[in-house]
């Protein structure tokens, strides 16, 4: 769900030492899709992280870490569905998120491993999420320009949340949904 890098050079490129990650200079995002047999009444959506923080450290022993905090799912986006969502709309959906799918506890990612291939890196960590701890691992690219960006898709239900439903359970939320990130130029 998280997504850093250890120790990598490309070409004249080089990021080192301790980086300060959050809002600031990166975009943590959540892309949801619907499914049930109203699936064309729903929306798919786009969510920022707009309250998280996390390092980097980057020398002889790697190290990432990320707390990001579950009420402050945003409604970006969203796609689909019979009408636009409307700002009620998207408040209701953010309160739902942190109330009946997060349960208002933070989700933390610490990483096990991190092994660099080039500009790919493949980084593998505990996510815990609703008091459920899982690993993870996901690859992220390394632009020319510093930047780093990556995704990785996780399975609401093996953490033990129970995605949204309505109508019956005739509109879902995907059980699976599309976690990534891009930082500004890390130097």
């Amino acid at each position: 769900m998280f997504f850093f890098i250890t120790e990598y050079k490309l070409h004249t490129l080089s990021i080192e030492g301790t980086h300060e990650l959050g809002p600031d200079n990166a975009r943590l995002t959540v892309r949801t899709e619907r499914t049930g047999a109203v699936a064309k009444a729903g929306h798919d959506l786009l969510l920022v992280v707009q309250a998280w923080e996390g390092t980097l450290a980057l020398g002889d022993t790697p190290s990432v870490s990320l707390v990001a905090e579950s009420k402050t799912f945003k409604v970006l986006e969203g796609s689909g569905g019979v009408q636009a969502l409307g700002d009620d709309d998207k408040a209701n959906i953010e309160q739902t998120i942190d109330d009946e799918v997060l349960h208002k506890r933070k989700i933390k990612f610490n990483s096990t491993d991190v092994q660099v291939d080039g500009d790919r890196i493949t980084v593998t960590g505990d996510l815990r999420m609703n008091m459920n701890t899982n690993p993870v691992t996901f690859d992220l690219a390394v632009g020319d320009d510093g930047r780093v960006s990556g995704s990785a898709v996780v399975k609401q239900s093996d953490w033990g949340l129970t995605p949204y439903t309505a109508l019956f359970g005739a509109l879902k939320v995907a059980d699976e949904v599309v976690v990534g990130i891009e930082t500004e130029p890390l130097s």
